[in-house]
């Protein structure tokens, strides 16, 4: 019996042609059509299931490849692993038990696989098993011993099994795999059960190649590389299982361009000099090869350096290689409606990456979920830029010790076992508050593990379930939908569009939930999908030079699930926008000056009067006079009571034009007095645009505090208000320095810094909101003397303005 705690179960899997059955008919794989095929869907079968060796950085010429038909079964809790026992269904390792492709496609929470192998008569030297990752709990007998326990769902693990194996004949393999989903405190990334909305099918069990090698007592396990621009070498560390003295030679093509001897376990100099350096345009690698007392492994690196600086407008910016790159990517989420996690195949596994990199892109974000090695040799070889996520905890949920402990654990693994590619220049730790905690610590801790990268401590910091900004990582990484976002780098922080786009099209025929298809904005056709795009990346573009944004993820690769966003459809069948356009409209972005000229802005109407004000002294009617312009706004669903105007939640008072000119210098007052101050936004003033309104002088419910905002941004004042005392609250865009600023009774409240915002066509309105397309966070109280100002009113004149009272 093996322990319930975790419980970790066992599964078996058997070759079909080397395991006997009792029966003359034995059961065998079966295929299972999936929801959607892609293109690779036919092309996996038993003989061919992954057959290319696992690990690019460190290979070896001899090896078994364990990947094809393996028994399966569902198993209880704390049963005893079926040692010997054949087991009723087969699976085709490595693709989870909830795909297609495995021949199961159902979810098991407990399940056993099981199989055979024989041992190659010239292997004379100690064997090891590979896991590349199972999800989550997994544990191994080897003809019949234990040989190792392993937690993680997202990290590659293995053991030595040479004691445990025969002098000959048929090896017998168990393994139980324990997989609790979103029922557990494990990382878990996505994964829900059953899949809904953002959230996407689970991927239970083996879901990478499984492997058996052989290799000497002493030997290779991994190698930690880090380009050495500076020295003009590679900072190499030769992790063995025991020590010796280690060499390492790189190449150049056939040409040896360096070598190195020292101890293993051991930071080594590698010289490389005049190194070529890896960017995207030109992504260069050199060979490697290392020996240990007889073992010998290959590999490859190559060189380049990230890091913060000043650009020549004075702001901070990421850099490749000591000069700013406009980082350009997908969100990339790495699902197949086929393997679910498991690309069908290595060419579909490079698929995505070939297609990114011929749209024009030169980065990618791997979004809540860790790749198998190939896909970064791939992005190494292809030149993507990569930002890789650590895959969240459960949403909504607070982390216990345990979940703690298991999160920061499985973080540290990834982070070891992925350090030396050289595509990937940023950890990204959290997502948009989801399963987070000690964001700042946690962002510390990934710098000191990995000091030669970037860290985004919490990608989406200013949305959704996040918490406040710890000010720690390399990045302030803003997310807004359509967007994009217009954030501001401080002195020690680059600024990024970590998310924004979201465009969907619906595709007849390649949709996986018809029904439930969605997107953040869904337009009719590719056309116009394509214009859309191109005006979202002339927009990052202003951005980039106003604002010294340094890069932008766009959402995303392909459609997911019932997500409809993505350049592709969820099977791969169909490209959703014109390709050249888009192509052209990330090459001009990222090609463009790093700078451009601030716009003009006039100097508006002087005083402290405004360009329109509203007394509500009118005490009855529908009509509320503008007394110092022209635009009366008309009142629905309105009272009169305290000279104010009195709205209950439903109504609202429209001045019938865009008073104000949002892309410049403004100014908005009112007096306010609140009905109550819960959990609901409710906004005093606003002006209308196309989906979302440009401004709100709010109650941000979320928060509880009194805010002058944009989306995605607020500049929020300290104190919570108290219902029923009336407040006067002035919002101010000063559009020449990129900031937002609240005052609260006369008194400067916040600041917060919004770059750019874009000039609106629609009304301006007393009482409410607009977000989505829709009427929005409506004022339950009361309001009284509201005033707009073509221009930002200086503190004296706001102080000014508060004076005169209501």
């Amino acid at each position: 019996m093996f322990s319930p705690r975790p419980v970790l179960l066992a599964v078996a899997a058997v070759l079909l042609s080397t395991v006997g059955v009792a029966s003359a008919d034995p059961p065998s794989w079966q295929r299972i059509e999936p929801a959607l095929k892609t293109p690779w869907s036919d092309q996996v079968s038993p003989s061919n299931a992954l057959p290319e060796y696992p690990r690019p950085q460190l290979t070896r010429d001899r090896w078994q490849n364990l990947n094809g038909v393996w028994q399966f079964s569902k198993a209880t809790a704390g049963e005893a692993p079926p040692i010997g026992k054949n087991l009723a269904e087969r699976i085709l390792v490595p693709y989870p038990v909830e795909s297609a492709l495995s021949g199961i496609m159902r979810h098991e929470t407990n399940m056993w696989y099981r199989r055979t192998f024989t041992v190659p008569r010239e292997w004379r030297d100690r064997v090891v098993l590979r896991f590349q990752a199972v999800d989550w709990a997994t544990t191994v007998w080897v003809n019949g011993k234990q040989v190792t326990r392993h937690t993680g769902g997202y990290d590659a693990f293995s053991v030595d099994v040479t004691d445990a194996l025969k002098s000959s004949g048929d090896q017998e393999i168990v393994v139980g795999v324990s997989d609790p989903n979103d029922a557990g405190e494990q990382p878990l990334g996505k994964q829900r059960k059953p899949g809904d909305g953002i959230f996407y099918t689970p991927s239970s069990g083996i879901w990478q190649t499984v492997w058996l090698e052989p290799v000497a007592a002493t030997h290779i396990e991994r190698l930690d590389m880090t380009p050495d621009l500076a020295k003009s070498a590679l900072a190499l560390n030769v992790r063995a299982t025991g020590g010796g003295i280690v060499e390492a030679v790189a190449y150049d093509g056939d040409r040896m361009v360096g070598r190195v001897s020292g101890m293993a376990n051991a930071p080594l100099s590698l010289p490389v000099p005049k190194p070529h350096l890896w960017t995207p345009d030109d992504p260069h690698l050199y060979t490697l090869r290392v020996k240990l007392n007889g073992d010998q492994v290959g590999s490859y690196f190559g060189m380049r350096s990230i890091s913060l600086g000043k650009t020549s407008d004075g702001k901070t910016r990421m850099l490749l290689n000591g000069k700013f790159v406009m980082q350009m990517g997908p969100l990339d989420q790495g699902f197949w409606p086929d393997g679910i996690h498991t690309a069908p195949t290595d060419a579909a596994l490079r698929f995505d990456l070939e297609q990114e990199k011929a749209l024009g892109f030169n980065m990618v974000r791997k979004h809540i979920k860790v790749e198998p090695d190939r896909w970064y040799y791939h992005a190494d070889r292809l030149g993507l830029l990569v930002w890789q996520d650590m895959p969240s905890m459960m949403t909504g949920r607070e982390a216990s010790p345990t979940g703690r402990a298991n999160f920061e654990s499985e973080l540290h693994r990834m982070i070891d076992q992925h350090k030396s590619f050289t595509s990937i220049v940023t950890w990204v730790p959290f997502n948009e508050g989801w399963g987070d905690y000690e964001v700042g610590r946690i962002a510390d801790q990934v710098k000191a593990w990995d000091p030669s990268r970037l860290v985004n401590a919490e990608s989406g910091v200013n949305c959704c379930d996040s918490e406040p900004d710890s000010g720690r990582g390399d990045m302030y990484d803003n997310h807004l939908y359509i967007g994009p976002g217009a954030p501001m780098p401080s002195e020690t922080r680059a600024a990024v569009d970590g998310e924004y786009g979201g465009l969907g099209l619906k595709t007849p025929g390649h949709e996986f939930d018809p029904a439930g298809s969605f997107a953040y904005e869904i337009v009719p056709n590719s056309t116009v999908l394509t214009d859309r795009y191109v005006d979202l990346q002339k927009r990052l573009t202003l951005i980039k030079q106003r604002c010294g944004v340094s890069a932008g993820v766009y959402t995303q690769t392909t459609d997911v699930e019932k997500e409809i966003n993505g350049f592709w459809t969820y099977d791969r069948q169909v490209s959703k926008m014109d390709f050249a356009k888009v192509r052209a409209a990330n090459e001009a972005l990222i090609r463009s000056a790093d700078t451009a000229p601030p716009g003009e802005f006039p100097p508006g109407k002087p005083g402290i009067d405004g360009i329109d004000a509203y007394a509500f002294n009118e005490g009855q009617g529908t009509v509320a006079r503008d007394s110092v312009g022209g635009h009366d706004a008309t009142v629905t669903n309105g009272g009169w009571a305290d000279s104010a105007l009195t709205l209950t939640g439903n109504g609202q008072a429209d001045t019938g034009a865009p008073l104000l000119d949002t892309s410049g210098n403004y100014t908005v007052s009112a007096w306010v007095k609140f009905n109550e101050v819960g959990g609901a936004f409710q906004t005093v003033v606003s002006q209308d645009g196309p989906r979302d309104s440009a401004f709100f002088l709010q109650y941000s419910g979320a928060d509880r505090k009194l805010a002058f905002s944009f989306v995605g941004e607020r500049a929020l004042a300290p104190v919570t208000p108290v219902a029923g005392q009336w407040y006067h609250l002035v919002g101010v865009r000063d559009a020449a320095h990129g900031q937002l600023k609240l005052y609260v009774d006369g008194q400067p409240a916040a600041v917060r810094d919004a770059c750019l915002t874009d000039k609106t066509t629609g009304n301006t309105v007393i009482g409410r909101g607009k977000y989505g397309g829709n009427p929005v966070d409506f004022l339950n109280g009361s309001v009284d003397e509201v005033r707009v100002y073509d221009r930002a009113l200086t503190d004296a004149e706001v102080a000014a303005v508060h004076t005169r009272g209501r």
